[in-house]
């Protein structure tokens, strides 16, 4: 059983940053990927980032690269999402979760286990 919670979100004008964390715990083992997703009201759940468990390889949504740095602390178990320049499109409950496939995935149906999510709010 893993355990993942999500914290740092909140309310932000846009333009500014948020970093959010992701704590796993249990047996999550060595070799996976941690990854974050978001969702808005009424879309669906979309990929933002992942990292593999080595932190050597990363990757992000397209529409996301420049402003958004994902990054990991082994030590602590933890994963970040470091978030600038953000925008009112980005307002979303944003999930971390973790796979053991051999490769990153971007579908969230290939993820294992989830987190029970952080609000994200940017104000125009």
């Amino acid at each position: 059983q893993v355990q993942l919670v999500e914290s740092g979100g909140g309310l932000v004008q846009a333009g500014g940053s948020l970093r959010l964390s992701c704590e796993a715990s249990g047996r999550i083992g060595s070799r996976y990927t941690m990854a974050w997703f978001r969702q808005a009201p009424g879309k669906e759940r979309e990929f933002v980032a992942a990292i593999r468990w080595s932190g050597n390889s990363t990757y992000y949504a397209d529409s996301l690269k420049g402003r958004f740095t994902i990054s990991r602390d082994n030590a602590k178990n933890t994963v970040y999402l470091q978030m600038n320049s953000l925008k009112p499109e980005d307002t979303a409950v944003y999930y971390c979760a973790v796979d053991w496939g051999v490769v990153i995935a971007t579908s969230p149906d290939l993820y294992d286990y989830w987190g029970q999510g952080t609000q994200v709010t940017v104000s125009s």
